[in-house]
């Protein structure tokens, strides 16, 4: 049975694209409860928090971090064997697993030329390599599925240049290094991961005449300044000096060659060398042992404060190497890059729970399977509360007591690490039909970064359930205080409708709810349990992408006895239950307003001035927001009054059709023809430095400089006003739907 009949309304013998036999013909089981009016059922919910072991979950782990699995290797493909072993096992209780599989573009490392990193004097002569492996520490850093460190997408080549050290790579930081008059022009450039993309340091040393970039992962960034050997892994969770951060550093995500095409056998694919989003020049990783080598013999002025790092010297800019140093001071840094392009299989994985009642509502829950070496955090720990949740929910449908009302898709995405792409191709394939019937899409990618506390973002209309759900699960280790209490401790904010409340983050594009959100509209959100940041200032969890994100080092150092794995699971599971069940959908969209008050006060306070004397007037966009607010808190209304009596089905599905469509009203394709797959006109990426509606933020702060009528200002006007009739859309979904 192939995945575009599994997914689709049949139509007879020949069902189209899209949810099919399963969602379309499955017969009710007995026992299930058929009625229309049926609601979440709390013993179900409880049964389902009390189930969840932390033992399986470390089992779990315990196989899926055994062994390396680099999307579309042998054993990722074993992986996506042994999610449909236990989805389609007659025991599993799910109503069927299947698999899509997409060919698409990704890169690897030469294995006949590996990538090296040498400093040479003018003849050529060697004095230095950097590694090419990571240290063995464990047993686990070595073996031919180790792939090496390397830039996934960067192009081959050997450039050769003096050194210069350009901070994270941002475009001012290379502005800097040209403000103080080094001349940057076939250079090679040292840069620290953090700060902007990986992709963006490349694009922006090319844009300077830079030959090549090298990227390190400083001390001071991810391990709280340490760095000596006995201070990091084993001995603690810091990264070792030899660890190297592998990454994508392609700018976009989904398949490079299918752009808002499935990466099937008939879809047109671009020339590659044509494709756009590749790095421009050759990148390489390297570890902090090596950059401190590199960086603490650099000759030139001393780096600006705000640059400074803990590798144990002054960082100083270059170019090139003192003369009282370990080098030359004439020598260079070459750089061979072997890095290939292939087309390969990858799939993704699908587990089907049928819904009673709405099975054409949809409740996707998801998380990517490949990893860049063994991955136990990164996302082996989201796949390990992914199968004990499937293994819980499968029990209880096993029993014939209890079925979802609305339907619930499990999905495990292929090659997320080389751009969120099987969640992509995914979207791309079944776009129409995912839009029209997907209530929420819920990620859960790295479960556990640490032990500390809840982190969930996502878009406002979930803060609700969310905090539901915590309410009712106690913390790990925290003397009785609840999820949300412990959550409220670590991340708050202040609200002026609940007070004291969680802070809940926003979605950039770090995870496959990426193109749910920004390309479909889909309310989304990503829930994990993360570090105390008064604690710590790490970049993120210090081995992520290396080789040393072991199954010991989650068990030894990031989350002892899988009790915080277990606190994900029941909360996931909880929000999912209550998405897929409640009669009525548990999205409070009027949260939404206090998004917008907040675009809208700094639009006023930051912008305002300036948009006036340019004959810009925020008056419309005063109007909708307040017309936003009205009809939000109207259509709240409604709901509490229909809860209240005994409700027209008909009615409960036209507001609950009215709640899952807001999110959709917000995109806008042709907002932002730069940014691809971006098209909702609240989360679109915000490189202007005022915290409001993202599009006006940007062109505001590029057209600030230019004069009266130029185009910028245009531009300005223009986003402006489709953020106005976003809202006024948004608006006209919220009224009854009488209203035409």
């Amino acid at each position: 049975m192939q995945w575009a009949k599994v997914l689709g309304v049949g139509v007879g013998a020949a069902a189209f694209l899209g949810l099919g036999i399963i969602l379309g013909h499955l017969a009710i089981p007995k026992g299930a409860d058929p009625l229309v009016s049926q609601d979440l059922d709390l013993e179900v919910l409880n049964s389902v928090m009390g189930q969840l072991e932390a033992s399986r979950i470390q089992e779990n782990l315990r196989e899926l971090s055994r062994e390396p699995h680099l999307a579309s290797s042998a054993r990722d493909e074993a992986l996506v064997q042994l999610l449909l072993q236990r989805w389609r096992d007659e025991t599993s209780g799910l109503d069927a697993a299947e698999t899509t599989t997409y060919e698409v573009l990704l890169s690897f490392p030469s294995q006949e030329q590996p990538n090296l990193v040498t400093v040479v004097d003018p003849n050529g002569n060697v004095f230095f390599s950097c590694r090419q492996r990571e240290e063995n520490l464990t047993g686990e850093q070595g073996g031919p599925d180790v792939v090496p460190p390397y830039a996934a997408y960067a192009p081959p080549g050997t450039p050769q240049g003096r050194l210069v050290y350009a901070n994270r790579g941002s475009e001012e930081d290379f502005k800097e290094l040209w403000t103080q008059g080094i001349e940057l022009n076939g250079t090679i450039a040292l840069t620290r991961y953090g700060g902007v993309g990986r992709g963006a340091k490349a694009v922006n040393a090319a844009s300077y005449g830079v030959a090549g970039v090298l990227v390190y992962t400083d001390p001071a960034d991810i391990n709280d300044g340490q760095s000596l050997p006995n201070e990091t892994f084993p001995h603690s969770w810091g990264l070792p000096p030899s660890g190297v951060e592998r990454g994508s550093y392609f700018e976009y995500f989904g398949d490079p060659l299918t752009p808002y095409l499935p990466a099937t056998h008939s879809s047109f694919r671009l020339d590659p060398a044509s494709a756009s989003g590749f790095p421009p020049i050759p990148s390489q990783p390297i570890g902090f042992e090596d950059a401190k080598v590199l960086l603490c013999n650099l000759q030139g002025n001393l780096a600006p404060d705000t640059w400074q790092g803990a590798l144990g010297c002054d960082y100083r800019l270059g170019p090139g190497f003192r003369p009282d140093g370990e080098f030359q001071a004439d020598s260079q840094v070459n750089m061979s890059v072997y890095n290939r392009l292939e087309l390969r299989n990858s799939s993704n994985v699908l587990g089907i729970i049928r819904g009673a009642v709405e099975p054409d509502r949809y409740v996707l829950y998801g998380n990517h399977r490949d990893s860049w070496v063994h991955g136990a955090v990164d996302p082996s720990s989201g796949t390990a509360v992914l199968l004990e949740l499937s293994r819980v929910l499968g029990t209880l449908l096993k029993k014939g007591t209890w079925r979802p009302r609305r339907s619930i898709v499990l999905a495990s995405w292929g090659a997320e690490e080389f751009g969120l792409i099987g969640s992509t191709e995914f979207t791309e394939e079944f776009f129409s039909k995912l839009q029209e019937r997907t209530v929420a899409y819920i990620n859960v990618d790295i479960s556990v970064f640490a032990n500390a506390s809840l982190r969930v973002q996502g878009t406002p209309p979930v803060q609700s359930v969310v905090f539901s759900s915590t309410k009712q699960i106690p913390a790990p280790g925290r003397g009785g205080l609840s999820i949300y209490d412990n959550w409220v401790q670590h991340f708050n904010r202040s609200s002026s409708v609940y007070g004291l409340v969680p802070s809940l983050g926003t979605l950039g594009a770090g995870s496959d709810y990426a193109p749910f959100l920004h390309f479909l509209g889909i309310t989304s959100m990503d829930i994990a349990y993360t570090y105390d940041r008064s604690k710590t200032s790490a970049r993120i969890y210090p081995t992520y992408h290396t080789a040393f994100d072991t199954f010991d080092y989650v068990d030894k150092f990031v989350d002892p006895g899988f009790s915080c794995h277990r606190a994900v699971a029941q909360t996931a599971g909880s929000v999912l239950l209550r998405l897929s069940d409640s009669l009525f959908l548990p999205l409070n969209i009027s949260d939404y307003t206090e998004t917008l008050r907040a675009f809208l006060q700094a639009a006023e306070q930051d912008l305002g001035a300036l948009l006036g004397q340019h004959s810009i007037s925020l008056g419309p966009l005063v109007s909708a927001v307040e017309k936003f607010e009205e009809a939000a808190a109207a259509l709240s209304q409604r709901v509490l009054a229909l809860q209240e009596s005994s409700p027209d089905p008909l009615q409960v599905r036209m507001l609950n059709d009215q709640l899952m469509l807001l999110e959709r009203t917000f995109l806008n394709p042709r907002a932002f023809p730069e940014e691809r797959y971006y098209s909702h006109v609240l989360w679109v990426p915000r490189t202007g430095s005022v915290a409001t509606f993202p599009g006006l933020a940007n062109a505001y702060s590029r057209a600030r400089d230019t004069a009266p009528g130029s185009a910028a200002w245009a531009e300005v006007q223009n986003q402006l006003s489709i953020v106005v009739a976003a809202l006024e859309g948004a608006t006209a979904t919220l009224r009854p739907v009488t209203d035409l």
